[in-house]
This record gives C-alpha cells, structure tokens and sequence, in this order.
C-alpha cells in the first residue's frame, strides 16, 4: 500500500511539474507569439524589479532585426553573417550551436543598406522552420536537423524599396507570404511538405505588413496589409474576399500587422490614422463596416497590442500610447520619446505591458486607460534593438544589432 501510495504521489508530482514547466516556458514560434496576437502567458513577475537583468549567455550571431523563435528546448536565429544569410539552431540554456544552414543573400543597397540582415522572423510547425530572406528567398527546412525541404524565390531580385519584412504565416498544412515588390508581386501559398504552389493571388505586391488569420461565418481568412490596401483572403483558394484601400502617404509605409478580436479587425498607419472594421457575411460575399476611426494616433514600425478592450502601442511619433478599443478615442499618449523612427515592440505580459523601443529600453506598464504608469525601465542591449524580445517564464531572449542574449529576471 505504501509503495502504491509513493508511486501516486510520484505520478502527481510529475503531472504537475509537467504543467509549471508548460505554463512558465511558452514556446514563441513566430511573429508575435504563439497566436500572432504579441501574448505571451506564464511571464514570471518579479515582485520587485531589479535594476539590471542577470546575464546567462550571450553569443555573437550576426547582423538582423527578425526575431527568434522559441520551441521546446531550441532557438531559431535568422541573421546575416558576411555574404550569407544564416539559420541557427542553438541550445536555449546554453546558446551552443546545434545546427546551422546558409546562402549567399543578396546585397542590401541605399537607405536600407543599414540594416543588412533578415528582418522577418522565422516560423517554426509541424516539425518545419520557415524563413524570408532579405531577397525575397523563402526557405523551409527541418527544424530538427536543418535539412533544406524547399527554397523558392518567385521573384528574383524584385523587393520592396527597402527589402522585404513580412513575417510568413502557416496555416491549413500551407506556408503563406507576400513576395516581390511595388506592382509586382503575390500573396501565395506552398504547400509545407513539398513546396508546390497551391494558389497566388498577384492583384497588389507587398509593403512591409504581415498577415494574420480571420474567422467569419465558417470561412478562415488571411488579413494582410498590402502596398495600397487591406485584405482579406480565403485560405483554402486565395480568393479576394473584401479589400479597403489603404494607401501610404509621404514616408508613411503599411508595416503593421492587423489586429484582429472576433470579427473586429484594427489597422494603422502613419499618416492615416488607426481605424477599426467588422467583417460580416453577406449573401454575397463579405463586407467590411467601419466602426470608428482615430485620426490623431498612429504607429509606423510597430504592431500595438489588445488587452482589456484597450489597444496599446508606440505612435509615428516615437510615443506610447492607450486608445479605447471600442470607441477609438485616445485615452492617453506618454510625453517621452524614446526613439525618432517609432521602432518598438509591444507584448502583453498578463499583468503589465512591456514595450521594447529601439532605445533598448524594457518598458513594464501598467494596462490601464487612466494615465501612463511606468512599473519599470531596464536597459537590455548597448546596440540598437528592432527584434521582439522572447519572454519564457523569467528568462528573456534579446536579439541586438549582432548578438542574441539571454538574461534572468531574479
């Protein structure tokens, strides 16, 4: 009986030990998180924040602004390494290097030639590690081993004016981007095991915007900013199912990815404002209604975040900022600017927001729609940083100009 009893006690301990450890290590597969949405769960809070973070590891990569990808015990790193564009598979405790594959990129040119490396971050599903080079070349490989499935490059040479950005997105057994450049290019779809084409649709070409997934009546849509409007796409065919125009003006740029709540779907862009729209089935198709629009807030490099009906972001103009996601209405915007090209990332943390600007700065605030409250500003990089931080339990994965790091809140 006793050993019956030690031997329950032992199954319970493991079961719970198994659910700490799934709740307090989040896998981050891919932009924005594990539902595209900037979620993170099981983020550990310290009860007090401490003045810096503990360094664990830190290992010179490469240059690149895309973000890792964390799953189980691995990180994917995408970056550039002289005339090469390189995946890394590295241990997550130690950052040793597991495996590794590499190509000659193309060249990055004029204004954009500052940031030489990858900026869309990789996607790792169903056993497969999928990344978009600077170039245009889309790569699937093994997450396992680093064995090249597929490589495509449908366009040669053709990039938006400062090379591509869009993070590719997996869904229906298909690996789906937006490929080539101004007027001509394609949303298409590949299918993940082999690499053959299912559908195109070649109507606009690419800005720098990734895409997420819909569901309205039944149908899953792909909703995406393109170079001139917003879309949404059946996944099954690619067909058009609505679209909005939604040009950029000036130096503005269609960068930010959807959001989307149920059948709500927010947009924003420098220059134009946020606005928001429900998607609903008609007999006909889809239509998508407006239900506000805020003209005075926008965010040119970054995606805000929903959290509690309230949309939290960094603007244009290098701000944080708080808008009432139902009506729209600015409920504060922070006086400091922390960088002048409105770089940041934001994630919801459960209790707090954390904002990371390019300033390199670890931003915690507090969720609410009555004032700016900032919990804590923690500095995480000497270089510039453009790459989401990847937040598991208390350890964060931090991406700078050239190398990747882990620290330790404790």
């Amino acid at each position: 009986m006793k050993n019956t009893k030690l031997f329950i006690s032992m199954i319970l301990a493991t079961l719970v030990l198994s659910s700490v450890t799934r709740i307090f290590a989040q896998d981050w597969p891919q932009w924005r998180g594990a539902d595209r949405d900037g979620v993170v769960t099981g983020f550990i809070v310290p009860e007090n924040w401490p003045e810096e973070f503990s360094l664990v590891w830190k290992v010179n990569v490469g240059a690149g602004d895309a973000t890792p990808a964390l799953v189980g015990d691995k990180l994917y790193v995408f970056t550039r390494q002289n005339e090469s564009e390189v995946v890394l598979c590295l241990d997550k405790d130690n950052g040793n290097e597991l495996w590794r594959d590499e190509y000659k990129a193309q060249a990055v040119t004029g204004a954009a030639a500052r940031h030489p490396g990858p900026r869309s971050s990789p996607i790792v599903a169903d056993g497969k590690i999928v990344t978009l080079g600077v170039g245009g070349i889309l790569s699937c490989l093994d997450a396992a081993t680093g064995k090249v499935e597929w490589r495509k490059d449908p366009f040669p040479g053709i990039v938006p004016m400062f090379f591509t950005a869009m993070s590719p997105l997996i869904a229906n057994g298909m690996c789906i981007a937006q490929l080539g450049g101004a007027e001509n290019g394609a949303i298409i779809s590949y299918n993940l095991n082999t690499g053959d084409e299912i559908w195109r649709w070649s109507d606009e070409g690419p800005d720098y915007a990734s895409p997420v997934l819909l569901t309205v009546a039944g149908t899953k849509q792909i909703v995406t900013l393109t170079e001139k409007s917003i879309v949404g796409l059946d996944v099954l065919n690619g067909t058009l199912l609505w679209k909005l125009p939604f040009p950029p003006q000036r130096r503005a740029y269609n960068a930010a990815t959807p959001i989307v709540d149920g059948q709500t779907v927010i947009f924003t862009g420098a220059g134009r404002g946020t606005k928001a729209v429900k998607i609903e089935k008609q007999e006909d198709g889809f239509v998508a209604k407006e239900l506000w629009s805020n003209a005075g807030v926008a965010v040119q490099f970054n995606t805000p975040v929903l959290k509690n009906d309230l949309l939290f972001g960094y603007s244009n103009m290098g701000n944080l900022f708080c808008l009432n996601a139902q009506t729209g209405e600015t409920a504060w915007v922070d006086t400091t600017k922390h960088d002048r090209g409105g770089f940041a990332a934001i994630i919801d943390a459960g209790p707090m927001i954390l904002a990371l600007p390019s300033s390199a700065e670890l931003i915690a605030i507090e969720p609410v729609a009555e004032a700016y409250t900032e919990l804590a500003n923690i500095k995480v990089a000497e270089t510039p940083t453009y790459a989401h931080p990847v937040i598991a339990g208390n350890r964060i994965y931090m991406k700078d100009s050239e190398t990747i790091a882990l620290w330790m809140i404790e």
